[in-house]
Formats: structure tokens, sequence, C-alpha cells
């Protein structure tokens, strides 16, 4: 009557979104203040204040039809150029609007870029700890996912482990980077390195590879990062962007493709992308939404609470006894989990009202994530539940 695959998908929900849902029923039960929330990357800075300006401005004194009606599919010729040009500015790339496609966000970049690249037999490869979603969107398009197990010394790539999975199908390797849970950003020897390996597959397997790079948290570094400019370093690379973090509009669902001149095919490869983008529907990205992007092109907004979030829950976390590497972007803390089964770790945190991810969802067992997108006084308040967590593994209490 209906597909299985599909009624599997729509019924089980994943683990972030169960548990984001367990904390709203608790918070009924004893009270809001009293649970400690860290599942659900949903940012918890709002908008900026030129956002909002630009919106209301919009509404207020544009055409209806311009604010309101439909764009061509890639999104309008006047956006796309103004963000090209942003993009060129900023990153040194010879872009212009015909390398962008404009989506419904990041999650639709993805698929639709998976989608207008895969064909029978097809692999695409992730990196150890992964956002869940990328098996979903692999297997959707028909494709196969193929794991490189983490590096968790400090959660860069392991180039060796990468090669082992690397076959003559593999389409793609999906980089997220900075990276959801781990908050790592690889630096630009792991990616010089990257490009080296896949350049030498290119040549044996005698078809390109392409990078897809997954880039939602670009703005949300620490320390003086600076994340690489993937296109850059590898002519083959595809970015798929969002500005739900960026921005604080995960809401809006608006972001973009962008496909430069120097990928192989350009013209293949970008129609496939409008092909795919058809298939999904993706009919336009919000109207409304093109056109704020567009006005705020190359303003930032002010995302220095995670930068304290990350220190305060990080220092904090150290202190209890927990294990963890720095973040260096995002707003994820991935500690290791104070037992093997980080599944059962995260039951145990529950009791005291701590909620939080395992890692086995990301592809890493024995870890677990903290999402510190929160208020910082939540975190404050949640320290104490750690420490008394970590002392009742240590038999202290």
């Amino acid at each position: 009557m209906v597909s299985e695959e599909m009624y599997a998908l729509g019924t089980k929900k994943s683990t972030i979104r169960t548990i984001f849902e367990y904390g709203q029923k608790r918070a009924g039960e004893v009270g809001a203040e009293n649970v400690f929330d860290f599942s659900l990357g949903n940012p918890n800075v709002p908008a900026p204040d030129f956002i909002r300006a630009a919106a209301v401005d919009i509404l207020l004194h544009s055409d209806p039809m311009e604010v309101h009606g439909y764009t061509i599919a890639p999104g309008k010729p006047q956006v796309r150029e103004i963000l090209a040009a942003d993009l060129k500015k900023r990153f040194g790339m010879e872009i212009t609007g015909n390398n962008l496609f404009l989506t419904a966000g990041a999650a639709a970049s993805v698929t639709i870029t998976l989608k207008a690249l895969a064909e029978p037999g097809d692999r695409f490869v992730v990196i150890a700890p992964f956002f869940p979603e990328y098996r979903v969107f692999v297997e959707a398009c028909g494709g196969q996912l193929d794991v490189v197990p983490a590096k968790t010394d400090d959660f860069q790539i392991d180039l060796a482990a990468l090669e082992e999975q690397l076959t003559p199908q593999t389409k793609a390797v999906i980089v997220n980077a900075p990276n959801n849970p781990s908050g790592a950003v690889y630096s630009v020897e792991t990616l010089m390195q990257l490009a080296a390996l896949l350049h030498a597959k290119e040549h044996a397997y005698g078809h390109p590879i392409f990078i897809i790079a997954d880039e939602p948290y670009r703005e949300i570094v620490y320390d003086g990062i600076t994340v690489p400019c993937i296109p850059l370093l590898y002519e083959n690379t595809i970015i798929c962007y969002s500005y739900s973090k960026s921005f604080s509009l995960p809401g809006e669902r608006i972001g973009y493709i962008l496909v430069p001149d120097s990928v192989a095919d350009f013209a293949r490869v970008y129609g496939a992308v409008a092909g795919a983008a058809r298939v999904l529907t993706h009919v336009n990205a919000p109207s409304l939404w093109q056109l704020v992007a567009a006005r705020c092109a190359g303003r930032a907004a002010d995302l220095s609470t995670y930068a304290r979030n990350a220190a305060l829950l990080y220092d904090g976390l150290l202190a209890a006894g927990f294990s963890c590497v720095r973040p260096q972007g995002a707003f994820y803390l991935f500690p290791q989990a104070l037992e093997p089964d980080d599944e059962a770790f995260c039951e145990r945190a529950r009791m005291h009202d701590l909620l939080l991810v395992p890692g086995t969802d990301f592809g890493c067992p024995g870890y677990f994530r903290a999402a510190y997108c929160v208020r910082t006084e939540m975190i404050v308040r949640a320290l104490p539940h750690f420490q008394k967590l970590a002392e009742e593994y240590r038999g202290t209490t």
C-alpha cells in the first residue's frame, strides 16, 4: 500500500529529535529551568537587527510580486550576482551568479547535489563523526555510504583510513567543517593532503571524485581560526551553504549550492543540479529571503555568545573529569563518555536531567554530543549536574 522504506523513515524519528521532544515533556513535569537540554543544534542567538530591518523594509516598500512571486529555479539573477560578488571579495574565487543555485537551506543543497551526482552503483564517503542525516540523504538517491573512522585525538581526517574507503565507484567525499558534532575545522595541511590523495585516485580511476563541502557553520569559528576555501585547494569541489547558523535563520530555509567553473564538466554538473532540484520539487528558494540575503551579504552577525559558551562548557567538563578535544568552531562539544556504552551513558545522564546525544548516532561510539547554542545561564546551572554525574562514575557519592 505504501513504501515501507518511507514509512520507516517517517515513523522512526531521529534520536536528536526524540531527545528534544522528551525534554519538552520533561520540562512540563519539573519546570523548564530544571531540564538541561543540549540535544538540538537550534541557534539561540536572535537574528541580528539588520536582518529583521531588511525583511521589514522589503515587505513594506517592495513590489509584492517581487517579494512573494515565483522566481526562476536557480534564484533571482540579481540576488545571485550580489552573493557571488560577496563570495569573490571574501575568498578570491572567480565566480559569477551563474555559479550559484539558491536553495531552501543546507539540507536541500546537499540532497540536490547528491541527486545530481549519483549514478547506479555510486558510493559516497563520509568522515566520522558525521551528521546522521547524511546516511538518509545518500541512500535516498540510490548511493551507498562508506564511513571513515574518526581520528579521535584531534578529529582531523585520517587520510590512510580514508584511502582504504576509496574505490573506483567512489563519486564524492562529503566534508563538513566546522564539523557537526566535533567542532573541528580541517586545516589547510589536512585538506591539501586530501586534495593530493583525490587527484591521485582520479587519475587511477579515470573519473572525477568530487568534494561536497557542507558549510553551514563556516562563520562560527574561535581563537582566530580560518576555515579554508576548499575550491581553491581542490578543483572538483561543490559547496553547500545555509544562512541558518550565520544569521540565525534556521526556520527560513535559505542557502545555496556553489558550483565553481573549475568543476569537471561544469555545464553538465550545473545542469544536473537544476534537474535534481526539479525532481525534488525545489521550485525556487523562498523569494523574500533571497532578497534579504542579498541585502545583507557581507555583513556579520555577533556570534560571540557561542565562543563564550564553548569555553564555559569545555572548561567545566574538563574540571569535572571529562576528556574532550577543544572545539574550533560550530556550536557542539563532543566529549568522551564515561563508559564505553555511550547510549547507556546518555540514559544515565538523563537521570540528572542532562539531555545529551549518543556518539553512536554520529558514527563514533563512546562519545556524546552537547549542543551549547543555549542560554549561558543554563550551562552555568548544568555544570554541577555534570559534576555529580562524573562523581557517580568515580564512585565517590
